[in-house]
């Protein structure tokens, strides 16, 4: 009795071991930690890559979302979208600034403030997140724009002109978004506003003892070891402890979609498309049944009004270009060199006015500008070149062109034959009597009848004969 009763014990114990064990298994084998990497300038192809990351954290149910930024900054518009999504999520997102030397700039910096965990690698930063998407001096430093009680930190007191309105209702916007993200996560939303009115940056342990984050980890595993135990607060209301301890990191790649939206996304390649759009249209205008060059340009034509349609545009600068590129067209066939002057201008500010955008990483390049410049006046000089050159050679139309053709005896009787000349079977005649094969020159053309002779002999072989 006393051996059943020592067996039942030793089996209630192993029970209770197992049981003890099996939420520690769970957590080395079941909680997943997926990781989404940024490392360019925020724009269509990021968001992209964001949201499609989060739809898949939430259909694998894994514990959180990593988010590692490292960014200079980016498209507003994209910006909002991603943080729309994080905001959404059911799967709380941490927001990581990581590897050492990187950065969360701009709006880099807005987005680490919406995620649900704010960490940052050391040897890193955060901040300057003024909006630079209009032009102008940077509200909040000297120059005329007012700070945030509304004066301007260099005049003592001046209120904004009218030419600044557009620039300070944009950082008063950017201010209350920042501000309300930081309300939202428990951050120091003063030193958020700072970061948008005054470039204002931080390292990791600034921030840190700012409370503009909310720890330092030097990796993802230590990440995940820290933030083991935390409370937050997802879509919907509703509250989750993270077990991440032992969670399994796996990277989330960005498909092909945002690779092909990261290349077309980018103003100097969408610049580049259209024109390569443009100059192939134009060929085939001029060549028709050409086929390559219409079919490249409708191509990249198409291409690059997709790359536009994802880029904030001025459809002013878009109207320059084309007059620009139309009046280069008419400056080819109608040689003047007003034309041609206003054509190029019109062309190069309409490039620079194309983009209303001065984010980091959407800026067209000026080599960019410049190139496609020259190889437009370069074109319109060459055909302008052909046309005068064809202006100065002597007319041949018609009859004319047929003068002092060869031509070749096909068969020939007394004075009439027919012969071939310019690739066509003629009827001919002549004063003298040929041999078929016989090689001719054409020296008139009456009718639809070709007049032909003998072919002139050279002067040096007509004065051999006579010696």
């Amino acid at each position: 009795m006393q051996t059943a009763k020592a067996a039942f014990v030793a089996a209630m114990a192993i029970v209770a071991l197992i049981v003890s064990l099996r939420p520690g298994s769970a957590e080395v084998s079941g909680s997943l930690a997926l990781i989404i990497s940024i490392d360019r300038a925020i724009g269509p192809a990021s968001a992209s890559y964001v949201k499609d990351a989060l739809v898949t954290a939430r259909e694998r149910r894994a514990e959180i979302i990593i988010l590692r930024l490292n960014t200079p900054g980016g498209l507003n518009t994209s910006m909002r979208e991603i943080i729309r999504d994080v905001l959404a999520s059911s799967v709380p997102v941490v927001g990581y600034v990581a590897p050492s030397g990187a950065h969360a700039a701009s709006a880099g910096t807005y987005i680490l403030y919406a995620t649900h965990i704010a960490a940052m690698a050391p040897g890193t930063n955060i901040g300057a997140a003024t909006p630079v998407q209009i032009g102008g001096p940077i509200p909040g430093l000297p120059g005329g724009i007012p700070d945030k009680d509304g004066k301007d930190k260099k005049d003592g007191g001046r209120q904004p002109e009218a030419k600044d309105t557009m620039t300070a209702k944009a950082t008063n916007d950017a201010v209350a978004f920042i501000r309300s993200l930081a309300e939202l996560r428990g951050r120091n939303a003063d030193w958020a506003e700072r970061a948008v009115r005054e470039a204002a940056t931080l390292s990791a342990n600034g921030a840190l003892q700012a409370s503009v984050i909310d720890l330092v980890a030097r990796d993802p595993a230590e990440l995940l070891r820290q933030v083991d135990g935390r409370t937050v607060e997802v879509a919907g209301g509703k509250t989750q402890r993270l077990n991440t301890k032992y969670a399994i990191l796996e990277a989330i790649d960005p498909g092909w979609i945002s690779h092909f939206l990261t290349i077309i996304a980018d103003p100097n390649v969408a610049f580049i498309l259209l024109m390569i759009g443009i100059y192939g249209l134009i060929f085939e205008f001029m060549s028709p049944g050409a086929v390559a060059p219409g079919v490249v340009g409708t191509i990249c034509l198409l291409l690059g009004l997709y790359s536009l349609n994802l880029l904030p545009i001025n459809y002013a600068g878009f109207a320059l270009m084309l007059i620009g590129i139309a009046l280069l067209t008419i400056e080819a066939f109608n040689p003047t060199i007003v034309i041609g002057l206003g054509g190029v201008i019109a062309f190069v500010l309409g490039a620079l006015m194309l983009f209303r955008v001065e984010a980091p990483g959407y800026r067209l390049s000026w080599w960019v500008i410049g190139t496609t410049v020259a190889v437009f006046v370069g074109f319109v000089v060459v055909v302008l070149g052909s046309l005068r050159r064809a202006g100065k050679g002597p007319i041949r139309v018609g009859a004319q062109a047929m003068r002092g053709l060869p031509a070749e005896i096909l068969d020939w009787s007394e004075n009439e034959g027919h012969v071939l000349a310019h690739g066509e079977r003629w009827q001919a005649r002549g004063a003298e009597t040929f041999r078929p094969g016989e090689t001719v020159e054409v020296a008139n053309i009456i009718d639809l009848t070709l007049v032909v002779r003998r072919t002139s002999a050279p002067p040096e072989t007509e004065a051999q004969h006579d010696a």
